[in-house]
C-alpha cells in the first residue's frame, strides 16, 4: 500500500469513527431498530437457512433482532471468532447463552461447531467504518473481514451501517473485498448494480 492510499484510508477512518462516536445510545438503538427490520425483508436473507452476524462495539450497528428472529425461525447463526493466529473464524451457537466476552472485549461464540468448507450458501453481516454506492468498505485496518470475505466465495455479504458512513469513494486496493449490500436506516443498495469506477486508485 502506498503512503497516500494508506493515509487517504486513514483520514477517512478517523473523521467516519469520530462521526459515529458522537450518536448517543439512544440514537443508535433507534437507528439500529430501523436497519435490523430492513435486514429481515431482505430476500437473501428470507431464502437462505444459515447466517452469520457480529458482535457491536463502539456504536456499530446492533444484531441482536437478527439473531433472535434467526434462531427463532430455525436459522442456523454463527458468530465470527478471532483465533490465535488473528483469524476470524464463524462458530454456531443455538442460543445467546453461547456466547462470551472475547479477549477483545467483544462477545464471541463459545462453542466448537465451525462453518463447514460445503456450508458456504450464507449471509454474513457486517460491520465497517466506511463503505461506497460499490460495496467496497473500510474496516478498522486489520483485514479481517476481508480475508474472510475472501474465503467465503459462495455466500452474500451484507453491510449494516449508518446512512453517514455512505462515502462517495472507499480507496480500494486488488485485496480490499466488496460486500454485496448495504443496508441504512433509509435505504437498502444492491451494490452489483451500481456503475463501476471509472479508473482505479493507484
Amino acid at each position: 500500500m502506498g503512503p497516500s492510499m494508506r493515509e487517504s484510508k486513514n483520514s477517512l477512518r478517523a473523521a467516519a469513527l469520530a462521526q459515529r462516536g458522537l450518536l448517543s445510545r439512544a440514537e443508535c438503538l433507534a437507528r439500529s431498530r430501523s436497519i435490523q427490520a430492513k435486514a429481515l425483508q431482505l430476500p437473501s436473507y428470507l431464502v437462505h437457512r444459515s447466517i452469520a452476524v457480529y458482535s457491536p462495539i463502539q456504536n456499530e450497528i446492533e444484531t441482536a433482532a437478527i439473531r433472535d428472529h434467526a434462531l427463532a425461525s430455525g436459522k442456523r447463526v454463527f458468530y465470527p471468532r478471532c483465533t490465535a493466529e488473528n483469524v476470524l473464524e464463524l462458530v454456531e451457537i443455538g442460543s445467546v447463552a453461547e456466547l462470551a466476552i472475547g479477549r477483545f472485549g467483544i462477545l464471541e461464540p463459545t462453542g466448537e461447531q465451525r462453518l463447514a468448507k460445503d456450508q458456504e450458501e450464507l449471509v454474513v453481516f457486517v460491520p465497517g467504518v466506511a463503505f461506497d454506492l460499490r460495496g467496497n468498505r473500510l474496516g478498522r485496518g486489520k483485514g479481517w473481514y476481508d480475508r474472510l470475505i475472501a474465503k467465503l466465495g459462495r455466500a452474500t455479504f451484507v453491510a449494516l451501517a449508518y446512512d453517514f458512513q455512505i462515502v462517495d469513494g472507499v480507496p480500494a486496493e486488488e485485496w480490499d473485498q466488496r460486500v454485496h449490500y448495504l443496508i441504512t436506516e433509509r435505504r437498502i443498495v444492491d451494490c452489483g448494480s451500481m456503475p463501476a469506477q471509472s479508473s482505479h486508485a493507484s
